[in-house]
């Protein structure tokens, strides 16, 4: 990923809010080349964007305990089941003959197959998923489509409450569109949750507002139906009942700092990145640390929601020499920044988003600055006050998402 934003015209990585990361700055001409180059590195922009499902996301450490690894493999399970399944990708972007593709067989381009799920014309709008783990809500799980939460009983994964109908975005000036706050609507097993994650894309297949783009995202169809509606629907495509809703305690949306041991006896490094952004910098090279880090690290590099990073599966005798990597280049602003510094989230916005109609990452930080002064003066300098930016209506940076319940 490094060696791809060498490509790109501000030469920076950008973690986002769904776990991925964004190149800025491709030219259209190096637009296949840039995809193809990605997907050699094993990487992918499937389902990045398009009326697909988008990355299904979840808690970062799969580490963490037993619950988490089983949550990380029923996330992966619901992402791959999500995704298209036509060879339309490898048409596009991958040059068809890399996979042995002669000649068109996608609908989308010339060919004859239909996307088994999506059909002919995929959903009305993007669709978006979360799965959270309580206490924890670093998901944001009721911004989102459809949300999972899982229900830790004795130690053990009884299952997972079902959501529906979160969003943020909204249309300035248009009254039929809202950011909406998902509502906890059943109960579902473990084994169930795969299949009430199709069943749901399928409502907003067939019930979605098709006619007003705007007002087209599940949230407005959970609106209009009602979520009684949804349950039932959904309990007749799955051909049995659900169970209502169980209790569970949400405490925080942060991201967890610093060394943490992991259930497999590796250890795991949360690093706060400020905005998300690894750059080279006059004051900090957090790129060229990353991929210093990168030569010598064995285990896994992974996203979080807030836009941070964790630098997981490190075998005890490496700490010392990612610490040392981390500290010289200043990659340890998780130790010093303040708490609402560390419980920040900001969308790109201008100058790189086109829908952008203000600042957003570029000033949140020196808002926060002029705030720190008065955090130290109140003797709040260390609480994880949450403060989010947003540089357009559409919620990217999700500032109507935060919500303890």
């Amino acid at each position: 990923m490094d060696d791809l934003a060498n490509y790109c015209a501000f030469n920076t990585l950008k973690l986002t809010t769904r776990q991925a990361f964004q190149l800025h700055g491709i030219l259209k001409s190096n637009l296949r080349n840039t995809i193809n180059a990605c997907n050699e590195a094993a990487m992918s922009t499937l389902a990045a964007c398009g009326d697909v499902n988008r990355n299904t996301m979840c808690n970062p450490n799969p580490f963490a305990s037993e619950v988490h690894a089983q949550v990380q493999a029923i996330t992966e399970a619901i992402d791959a089941h999500l995704k298209p399944q036509t060879p339309t990708f490898s048409e596009l972007w991958l040059d068809g003959k890399q996979v042995g593709l002669d000649k068109p067989r996608s609908l989308d381009c010339g060919g004859t197959d239909v996307e088994p799920l999506y059909g002919k014309t995929y959903l009305p709008r993007k669709f978006k998923i979360a799965v959270a783990i309580p206490p924890h809500n670093d998901v944001d799980v009721f911004a989102h489509c459809l949300g999972f939460i899982a229900i830790i009983e004795d130690g053990k994964l009884a299952g997972f409450n079902v959501t529906v109908g979160g969003g943020m975005g909204m249309t300035h000036g248009n009254e039929k569109t809202f950011p909406r706050l998902a509502d906890t609507m059943a109960f579902c097993a473990p084994d169930q949750v795969v299949a009430v994650a199709e069943k749901i894309v399928t409502i907003q297949r067939d019930h979605g507002n098709r006619v007003e783009r705007a007002n087209a995202r599940f949230k407005y169809t959970v609106e209009r139906l009602g979520v009684e509606w949804i349950r039932k629907e959904l309990e007749n495509r799955l051909g049995y009942t659900l169970k209502n809703p169980r209790s569970y305690k949400f405490t925080s949306t942060g991201d967890r700092y610093g060394w943490v041991e992991g259930t497999n006896g590796k250890w795991n490094l949360g690093l706060f990145i400020e905005g998300g952004r690894i750059v080279d910098t006059k004051s900090r090279q957090l790129k060229t640390g990353m991929l210093e880090i990168a030569k010598v690290h064995t285990g896994d590099f992974r996203l979080t929601a807030n836009q941070n990073l964790l630098i997981s599966n490190v075998d005890v005798a490496d700490k010392a020499k990612i610490d040392a990597l981390v500290e010289y280049y200043k990659l340890d602003a998780y130790k010093t920044a303040s708490g609402m510094r560390r419980s920040q989230i900001a969308c790109v916005s201008l100058p790189t988003c086109g829908l952008a109609l203000a600042e957003s990452e570029r000033y949140l930080p020196s808002l926060i600055t002029d705030l720190e002064v008065i955090l130290e003066e109140a003797g709040l300098r260390d609480d994880e006050i949450v403060i989010r930016s947003t540089g357009c209506p559409n919620g990217c940076g999700r500032p109507m998402g935060v919500i303890f319940l």
